[in-house]
């Protein structure tokens, strides 16, 4: 199985599977001198892991990061970093009656056909759980970018069709404390209190529902990214889309810009004696010809309903046969309350790899 691996000189390496011993991450490029700050990656892990509220699973995992290598005196030194986060909570007996069957809009029957053979238990390397590996990474990746100023903020701005309302991001520490005042991680209290209602109905139902996450990056230097193959929103979308359950990523204004005038959509840029160059408006999301231009780097991240519900469906088995398929087990009914610090870590993941780069060519 190739595509284990993220990044070109901040790299990460994944290993595990949903049902195994462990998971865990090999971080391969991380200067050295960083000051790893184990607490942090571990409320990092906390954010990610299951078990936390009524509106995600039940699975109890308390998903400890194991620093093997790559730390001495709680600082990087330069040499890989391995981190392993081992499975406490498997039940394996859960998945016994569908080791057969194909689970709709799983990836059962892709793994099968491709592979000739499956891990059924918890979909083995497919499983979400994967993530914590790139949430401890993440984290990582988030000491060497605190170290020059940058900032990072998801917050989960809808679910199905409730949605936020834009939010005054001048303070992203204190949208941060909003964030976390509640289970669901919309920084909009109200409209926080309407979606946690709404997964717990839709849980009571035994169905599923998606969302969306909404992304702030703040303090780069102009000049991140490549301008042809390896631009800084191809990359943030190529981060995004491979976390498990996301299916559309867009950035500044996205869609809605493909309905706007040139004349309404250009960002004017403003010079101010003894400030930074800035635009006006911020339609192009931080980002124009695939490089960072100072300005907040905004994107947002949608994702499916989760595709284990508590219904009966129909299917088909390893023979071609018709048959039907019951969800059982433990599941999110909505996984953007976890996913918020999935991307969080994949975008410092991206953002740790483009200022390695950029200070390589630094003139």
């Amino acid at each position: 199985m190739a595509g284990n691996s993220f990044g070109d000189l901040f790299r990460i390496t994944t290993y595990g599977e949903s049902h195994g011993k462990a998971i865990g991450v090999i971080i391969d490029g991380c200067p050295s001198q960083i000051d790893i700050d184990e607490e942090f990656i571990q409320s990092e892990l906390d954010k990610r892991k299951p078990g936390q509220s009524k509106i995600t699973t039940q699975r109890k995992e308390s998903d400890i990061a194991q620093i093997l290598s790559g730390v001495f005196e709680g600082k990087s030194t330069g040499t890989p970093i391995a981190i392993n986060i081992p499975n406490e909570d498997q039940r394996s007996k859960d998945y016994s009656h569908i080791k057969d069957k194909f689970r709709p809009s799983h990836a059962d029957y892709t793994y099968q056909v491709k592979y000739g053979i499956r891990d059924y238990r918890g979909g083995g390397r497919s499983s979400a759980r994967e993530t914590a590996a790139r949430v401890a990474a993440g984290a990582i990746a988030k000491l060497f970018l605190k170290q020059h100023g940058i900032e990072i903020l998801a917050h989960v701005s809808g679910v199905g069709q409730l949605e936020a309302p834009n939010l005054d991001v001048s303070d992203l520490t204190e949208l941060v404390k909003l964030r976390e005042s509640n289970i669901v991680r919309c920084a909009d209290p109200a409209t926080a209190a309407e979606m946690i209602e709404f997964i717990d109905q839709v849980r009571k139902n035994g169905d599923t529902v998606g969302g969306r996450i909404s992304t702030v990056i703040r303090g780069l230097p102009v000049g991140l990214g490549e301008p042809v193959f390896d631009k800084l929103h191809a990359d943030l979308g190529k981060a995004m889309l491979s976390i498990n359950a996301v299916h559309g990523f867009e950035y500044g204004s996205g869609f809605v810009g493909s309905e706007m005038l040139g004349s309404e959509h250009n960002d004017i840029f403003i010079a101010e004696e003894g400030q930074p160059t800035r635009t006006k408006t911020n339609f192009s999301g931080g980002i124009q010809g695939g490089l960072s231009n100072g300005m907040d780097i905004t994107f947002r991240t949608a994702f499916k309903p989760v595709a284990t519900i508590m219904r009966d469906q129909a299917t088909i088995d390893e023979s071609g046969s018709e048959t039907t398929i019951s969800g059982k087990g433990r599941h999110d009914p909505c996984v953007v309350p976890r996913a918020v610090i999935i991307v969080e870590a994949m975008a410092a993941l991206v953002i740790a790899d483009h200022l390695l780069k950029y200070q390589s060519n630094a003139r």
